[in-house]
């Protein structure tokens, strides 16, 4: 399957979510590198558990920053892999693309801050309820 859009215009489109992030939390990200892959590894769908035919838009892979001690030094940076084709085969069109790069881009920071996705889901439940 061809790309949607080119590597370095999806990548573009992850450094926009990044920037968008309200100060604040950028401010605290720690030790973290996001990165872009194609599709996820199958090591890296057997390490979330995601079921067979399940789709993985992106993975954290650290400790958060709930779980740091003092004794978090001198360790390789975190991870936030956002993969690209999954995202496009969900997307209709490059502005599609954009927002489901900025939801996983979120989700996975949240990670970084210690959220599970139990309580993401219930965070997006109340959303949508609000609305």
């Amino acid at each position: 399957m061809e790309p949607v859009v080119e590597r370095e215009r999806f990548e573009q489109l992850v450094r926009r979510a990044l920037e968008q992030l309200p100060e604040e939390i950028a401010q605290r990200m720690s030790n973290i590198d996001v990165e872009v892959q194609d599709a996820p590894s199958a090591s890296q769908l057997g390490s979330t558990g995601v079921p067979p035919g399940a789709t993985l838009l992106g993975l954290y892979q650290g400790v958060p920053l709930t779980r740091r001690t003092s004794s978090y030094q001198l360790v390789p940076p975190d991870r936030i892999i956002i993969f690209q084709r999954p995202l496009e085969r969900l997307a209709r069109d490059e502005e599609d693309l954009a927002e489901r790069v900025r939801a996983t881009v979120i989700h996975e920071v949240a990670h970084h801050f210690g959220i599970s996705d139990r309580r993401l889901r219930e965070i997006e439940a109340q959303r949508r309820q609000e609305r």
